[in-house]
């Protein structure tokens, strides 16, 4: 048996359990693991998090069960005493050998395991790029809780299929806290996302970009002139998952360095789409082209000052 840990935000739990699909497909015997949303897990947590992919209309997932995941996580009093002293001399904990941790960022040897359980984000899209579009039929967006916000979305997405739209996903918020912007930002850069929307334009002149982001006193200011910019500042809480609908109906997509874009781009299934991702997706994780364009397939990848690599 395979059991996949599901932790983190939305984007990262639909990755998650794109790995868990894409093991399923291949007939292995593969569980979710929900327990990291344990309310007693949780209370710990900085950023609390809530299990989300029950979002999703009708997705269907195994969840193991308590016996079968400590036969993977429960350990032995050798195993616990080895883990105190790696911990005690600042080295990681290798001591059980039945669960398998994301360190690179693809390990294509993930699809060859058995009698496993797996830990890990895979943001990386060559885990599942082949599965794709079935899971954009399985990843079912939910109607919006308020009836005229629906009504909204769902003219608005009409009008975007309609058009030449890009949708633009900002992320700040966290991101510019010190300890995560030393790892996170500038990357997704002004320059970034100028030269980005100058790849459209140039495209076509009358492109219209749509703005997704949390900090929306920036976008108004930034992006104020409603003839070439619609900020969707609307979609909060849990109807969040609406700006991912609403990003799938653009003909283009320009991602900041965050999975909740990476979605909203790898569920538009246009013919005629194009998606802009940032080069890099952390300061800590070596990148170089001919390795992004084998992970990233037909994305353009473009770096922080605005260039296309």
């Amino acid at each position: 048996m395979l059991i996949v840990q599901i932790a983190g935000g939305l984007g990262n739990q639909m990755q998650q359990y794109a790995v868990y699909y894409k093991l399923r497909k291949m007939g292995k015997d593969v569980k979710l693991d929900l327990s990291w949303f344990d309310p007693k897990i949780q209370k710990n947590m900085l950023a609390p998090r809530e299990f989300e992919l029950s979002i999703f209309k009708g997705l269907d997932y195994e969840v193991c069960t308590d016996e079968e995941r400590d036969y993977f996580l429960k350990r032995s009093g050798l195993q616990k005493l080895t883990g105190k002293i790696a911990e005690k001399l600042g080295l990681r904990d290798n001591s059980n050998p039945k669960v398998f941790t994301e360190k690179e960022m693809y390990h294509p040897e993930l699809f060859s395991l058995d009698d496993k359980y797996i830990m890990g984000y895979f943001a990386c899209q060559k885990y599942y790029s082949d599965v794709l579009p079935e899971l954009a039929q399985k990843f079912v967006f939910p109607e919006h809780s308020d009836e005229m916000l629906e009504t909204r979305n769902r003219t608005l997405a009409e009008r975007m299929d309609g058009e030449s739209s890009v949708s633009v996903h900002i992320r700040r918020g966290d991101y510019l806290d010190p300890p995560n912007f030393a790892i996170l930002g500038n990357i997704a850069t002004e320059e970034y996302y100028e030269n980005a929307m100058n790849y459209f334009l140039v495209k076509d002149p009358d492109t219209h970009f749509y703005i997704f982001t949390s900090d929306h006193e920036y976008a108004r200011e930034k992006y104020s002139d409603e003839s070439r910019y619609t900020i969707v500042d609307w979609n909060t809480g849990r109807n969040s998952v609406q700006d991912l609908m609403l990003m799938s109906h653009c003909r283009g997509n320009i991602c900041a360095n965050s999975t909740f874009s990476f979605w909203g781009a790898r569920l538009n299934r246009r013919p005629d789409r194009k998606v802009i991702r940032t080069y890099k997706m952390r300061n800590n994780q070596p990148v170089s082209p001919e390795i992004m364009h084998d992970y990233w397939g037909d994305w353009i990848l473009m770096d922080e000052k605005g260039s296309i690599i």
